[in-house]
């Protein structure tokens, strides 16, 4: 009896860890003029755990946008945001930000990579100049309360973005209901990003995903990001020939080499979708974070398994039934999966171009599950399978605990420059599993068709 209070109290700590985890980071998405958080349960710095969604109308917006540049159809008037830094807090914010060799604030420290690697992602001739072939690089975000990490990962995109060309990149960043001075920074980067001539989509909202259905909300948050690509009136920035690459990541401690080892993984592979390793700290030893979301695709199983005490004992034994997955991960490859997210992705804007998938909330009669997941099966069905998870990029939700996995799994630059290692081709599966596990939560689990609710079906 004794045994069983104790494994019982185990399980609701760990639940109520990763509950204040996901509450505390959270993610957005594009449709409609809202802000949400981030991700799909509980994200952003720690664990996951389902998050139920009631139904609830959706929370007014109350925006700001701003646009770099002039090219680019300019929204309504921003909004006076509220002050919480000085100016010279901003100031320095600013200067951390476009300046990686400022040292005044803190930030995860990220070795030098090998450019060489990358040279041929970037869109510039021999005169600095960008192709006039459109937006190459959307670059999205949606962020909340995340003014300390800022330095990296915002100071990591403009790297990025200088890198492969400005002209050929745009930003769009969602921010919602910060009160640490998140949006002031943000805003403050206008003229800089101006500056480097490359287009920058900013806006603030007061959507709250904690209130009401969270699905739906971080569907919009999510969508919100991606609508000045979708625009009409910036049509010409995206032609379908530039073939689009989104790189959108959560609030993660991302090095440069990071993202661009994302978008070189989804050009050499060929792939719709790749997407990073991410983790948390629920205990002494790191653990995969984003198992809400990810499945593999022998089994369409989740990365670990989780019984219905909801216990994360097993946590270390990723990929426990699917031998190709397990292998090629411990060999630092990358693998294909149904559904990923994990913190950080480069996925094709094709079908979102072609009005073929949005982000989305569960249809009736469908499983209970994040916007991510739904992403992934809606890329299924529409032919965009090649999904694949690159081990070599592995990222946590904070500077200090980044440097923990950073130290325990690799820097990105360390792993792919390793002796011996190279690059290996995916042979791709063109069929998704017959059925998905659907974890609404933990005590409810079980495998439905992966292609329920899809019309026709």
């Amino acid at each position: 009896m004794r045994r069983e209070v104790f494994f019982a109290l185990q399980a609701a700590f760990l639940l109520l860890v990763v509950l204040s985890l996901y509450l505390g980071h959270d993610q957005l998405s594009q449709i409609s003029p809202s802000f949400l958080k981030p991700n799909h349960w509980i994200h952003v710095n720690g664990t996951q755990v389902p998050v139920s969604a009631a139904a609830s109308p959706t929370a007014a917006t109350n925006a700001t946008t701003t646009v770099a540049n002039p090219t680019a159809t300019k929204p309504a008037d921003n909004v006076p945001l509220p002050t919480v830094l000085s100016a010279a807090n901003r100031t320095a914010y600013v200067a951390a930000i476009m300046n990686p060799d400022e040292k005044n604030l803190p930030r995860l420290e990220c070795p030098i990579f090998n450019p060489s690697r990358y040279e041929y992602l970037s869109v510039q001739d021999d005169e600095g100049n960008a192709d006039l072939l459109g937006i190459q690089y959307f670059f999205a975000l949606d962020l909340r309360e995340c003014l300390h990490l800022l330095p990296r990962l915002i100071g990591s995109i403009v790297e990025a973005i200088r890198f492969l060309g400005p002209q050929s990149c745009a930003l769009s960043i969602i921010e919602g209901n910060s009160h640490d001075g998140t949006a002031e920074v943000l805003a403050a980067l206008r003229p800089e990003l101006d500056a480097l001539t490359t287009t920058y989509y900013f806006k603030s909202s007061e959507i709250n995903p904690k209130q009401g259905d969270r699905i739906t909300k971080l569907a919009e948050l999510r969508n919100l990001a991606l609508q000045p690509m979708l625009d009409p009136n910036n049509s010409k920035l995206y032609p379908s020939e530039a073939n689009t690459t989104v790189i959108f990541l959560n609030d993660v401690a991302a090095c440069t080499d990071d993202i661009l080892e994302l978008v070189h993984q989804r050009r050499f592979l060929g792939a719709d979708m790749t997407c990073a390793m991410d983790w948390t700290y629920a205990g002494q030893d790191p653990t995969f974070y984003d198992v809400w979301i990810a499945r593999t695709l022998a089994g369409g199983d989740s990365f670990f398994d989780i019984p219905a005490d909801g216990n994360w004992n097993s946590a270390w034994n990723i990929f426990w039934n699917e031998p190709t997955a397990r292998e090629r991960y411990l060999a630092h490859q990358p693998f294909q999966v149904f559904s990923c997210w994990n913190g950080a992705t480069a996925f094709t804007a094709k079908p979102f171009l072609e009005k073929k998938v949005t982000f989305r909330a569960p249809r009736k009669g469908e499983c209970m599950q994040g916007e991510p997941q739904l992403l992934c099966k809606d890329f299924w069905w529409h032919g965009y399978g090649k999904i694949a998870v690159v081990p070599t990029v592995n990222l946590e939700y904070s500077d200090e605990k980044g440097k923990k996995i950073k130290e325990a799994k690799g820097f990105t630059s360390h792993l792919i420059g390793a002796e011996g290692h190279r690059d290996d081709a995916i042979q791709w599966q063109a069929s998704p599993p017959e059925k998905v596990k659907c974890m609404p939560d933990y005590a409810h689990q079980f495998f439905e068709e992966w292609n329920k609710t899809q019309p026709g079906v």
